[in-house]
């Protein structure tokens, strides 16, 4: 499969003097394969040391920071000779070794002429928890899920893409139905790669649910394993509201929906272990659209999606009748599915997210984002039949430059707003910022 921060890689690798890239991201997002790929493709050798499965690696960095010595352990249990212009280091799972982590720092000084890649699922969650970091030692890039671009990829639709990227409006609307069709499938299969992967080669949705729920099933016994005790009655708890939340009117998250009296400070910890090990997204609102947004932040208030939108319909124990017949699941579940969706396809970019709703008022944007200068607000509608409130509201408030709805209409720009296809949204996102 393809994964277009192939691009970004390419970019570092390219650079004279390059540090070492630290690939951060969730368990099950294909980290190893990304590091390993890439290896095969653009390196004469690969030198990949696991810490989970290689007790004496962690060893070898407890003794100190001496990286000629560390070289000379790393080739013996290698069995070859790492050379710095045709190798690429692989430390996988770098958090089950601090000092490992640390090393980097060294590596960087000794020779930055080295390649070296370091992943590790919950890589996140050890940085937040004390352990000493080589702060400006290190480059860092987030891989995700697949986008629906990268879902086009993996299922051969390379022509439907080009007309995506082309902004060929007329060819677009006369393969409207295949797009909506595609969308639906990716609603349901989500961008993990297993699962892409099981689909392309089977087309048995059952299988994919059976993937998804055990990537769930191991997300929750990675709470277990390395989650403060204390934490974890909140971490599960907060983790099995999420679907509810997302499914209210109201869908800022709330925390009596927890237990009764539950409050903030009970359960913020919790949050950010689960937004650390890359398993959420936190969504804050902003009840102003002036620049920048982040200082218009109300950072008690938020949603949370999930990190992937077949996981978010597995946990929801969608099913793929009611995903992949008719339009009903435009409607059901009040729109959040396509908001995930969304929400999915701007992470994809690494953009700062917001939602905007002003005090004491009823009108919400879904997703609110800054571009330089630029406040774009994006509305999102889950059907056909659409009515824009929220975003007439904001948009004679604010008047903005440029202002977005997306939703299964084909494009249609009506001058005060763009109506942008959900299928083609991320193309629409690529060029704009």
């Amino acid at each position: 499969m393809k994964r277009l921060i192939f691009e970004d890689l390419l970019k570092w690798k390219n650079k004279p003097r390059r540090k070492p890239l630290i690939i951060q991201g969730a368990r099950q997002v294909g980290k190893t394969w990304l590091m390993t790929d890439f290896a095969q493709q653009h390196f004469k050798h690969v030198a990949y040391f696991n810490f989970e499965n290689t007790p004496e690696l962690q060893l070898i960095f407890k003794q100190g920071y001496n990286i000629p010595k560390i070289l000379t352990s790393l080739q013996i249990i290698l069995g070859n000779k790492i050379n710095e212009s045709n190798t690429l280091i692989i430390f996988d799972e770098i958090q089950a070794c601090p000092e490992a982590l640390t090393s980097l720092k060294y590596f960087y000084e000794y020779n930055p002429k080295f390649f070296i890649f370091a992943a590790g699922s919950l890589l996140g969650v050890a940085i937040h928890q004390g352990v000493s970091f080589p702060v400006g030692k290190v480059e860092f890039i987030h891989l995700f899920p697949l986008s629906f671009h990268e879902f086009l990829l993996a299922m051969n639709k390379n022509e439907l893409l080009i007309a995506l990227e082309n902004n060929d409006h007329s060819l677009i609307e006369i393969f409207q139905n295949q797009y909506i069709e595609l969308l639906k499938q990716y609603f349901f299969i989500g961008g993990m790669p297993e699962a892409v992967y099981d689909f392309i080669n089977n087309n048995d949705y059952d299988r994919v649910r059976a993937i998804q729920n055990n990537i769930l099933i191991g997300y929750e016994n990675d709470f277990s394993k390395h989650a403060p005790i204390y934490l974890l009655p909140r971490i599960r708890l907060v983790w099995q509201s999420i679907v509810g939340q997302l499914a209210k009117e109201n869908s800022k998250f709330i925390y009596s929906i927890l237990k009764n009296g539950a409050r903030a400070k009970e359960f913020e910890l919790a949050i950010e272990w689960l937004k650390d090990a890359g398993l959420i997204h936190k969504v804050c609102r902003v009840n102003n659209a002036g620049i920048p947004l982040s200082s218009y932040a109300i950072w008690s208030d938020f949603k949370i999606y999930f990190n992937d939108i077949g996981l978010l319909c597995a946990k929801g124990a969608l099913t793929k009748n009611i995903l992949l017949k008719g339009d009903d699941l435009f409607v059901e579940f009040k729109g959040t599915i396509s908001e995930q969706f969304i929400l999915q396809q701007m992470i994809f970019k690494n953009q700062e997210i917001f939602y905007w709703s002003p005090d004491l008022a009823k009108s919400e944007i879904d997703f609110i984002i800054q571009k330089n200068e630029l406040v774009i607000p994006i509305e999102v509608k889950a059907a056909e039949n659409i009515k824009s409130r929220s975003l007439r509201v904001y948009v004679d408030k604010y008047k903005p430059k440029l202002c977005i709805r997306t939703s299964l209409l084909g494009y249609k720009n009506q001058g005060w707003m763009e109506n942008i296809p959900m299928y083609s949204f991320l193309q629409w996102l690529i060029k704009k910022l």
